[in-house]
């Protein structure tokens, strides 16, 4: 397997936070970069797969409350880059799944600079095999639905309308999907969830301070679903869960 090659750069998926989880090039990179870029989600115990000689740089953001800017994060992807030295921007589950891969593929194709992207084990898939409970059914849940409730500065969220449909046809993953459970519960069921669908809130998933909490969307506001990050799954298969 090939190790990291020098002028490049390659958007990395870190997975759910266990360090089992990784793919094994994941794995080997981080053993080999010069220099890793990583989200604010990235396990410890994943950093401590990292050659001792590598700078490691947080360029995480959470809460809202960002430590660098995305324009920072591309700043140091180019000068690092140009510098001759291999880079890892490592993030948290999947980096093409709501880890702004968009906004960093289009800067680094602007500026001709080489990279890869290795995919990661996303958060709702390991949180769903931990649980043994199936994202869709044949014949409940023929549709799998990722979104999230954070979005980029200035942008309107709208609650979509299912019209009614939705329960019996698909299974909803919602990532980040803040803190007002209370509201969010509200404008799913205003959309057209019914209120008994089974919802399972998970915290931390796949670290060893995981916190599980099953219920159901009309009570999700009265659950302890424990510190962030959480990711919540709703639809008819998480009934099935064994946890």
């Amino acid at each position: 397997m090939p190790d990291a090659e020098s002028g490049y750069v390659y958007l990395v998926g870190a997975g759910p936070g266990n360090p089992a989880l990784l793919t094994l090039r994941a794995a080997h990179l981080l053993k080999t970069a010069d220099v890793i870029l990583p989200d604010d989600l990235v396990s410890d115990e994943v950093l401590n797969l990292a050659s001792p000689t590598a700078d490691i740089i947080p360029v995480g953001k959470r809460c809202g409350q960002p430590r660098i800017t995305q324009a920072g994060i591309h700043q140091l992807m180019l000068e690092h880059s140009k510098a001759d030295r291999s880079v890892i921007r490592l993030k948290s589950g999947d980096p093409l799944i709501f880890g702004r891969a968009a906004e960093e593929i289009g800067f680094l194709r602007e500026y001709s600079i080489p990279f890869e992207i290795v995919p990661g084990i996303t958060t709702a898939f390991a949180v769903a095999a931990n649980l043994r409970t199936p994202l869709t059914d044949r014949s409940r849940a023929s549709k799998l639905i990722l979104a999230t409730a954070h979005h980029a500065a200035g942008k309107v969220s709208l609650t979509p309308n299912w019209s009614g449909a939705f329960p019996d046809e698909a299974t909803l993953v919602i990532y980040m999907p803040g803190r007002n459970f209370e509201t969010l519960a509200q404008d799913l069921i205003s959309s057209g969830i019914a209120p008994e669908t089974p919802c399972t809130a998970v915290s931390r998933a796949s670290t060893p301070s995981e916190h599980v909490h099953i219920t159901t969307l009309d009570r999700l506001s009265s659950t302890d679903v424990g510190p962030s990050p959480v990711i919540l799954l709703i639809g008819p298969p998480v009934s099935q869960s064994a946890y």
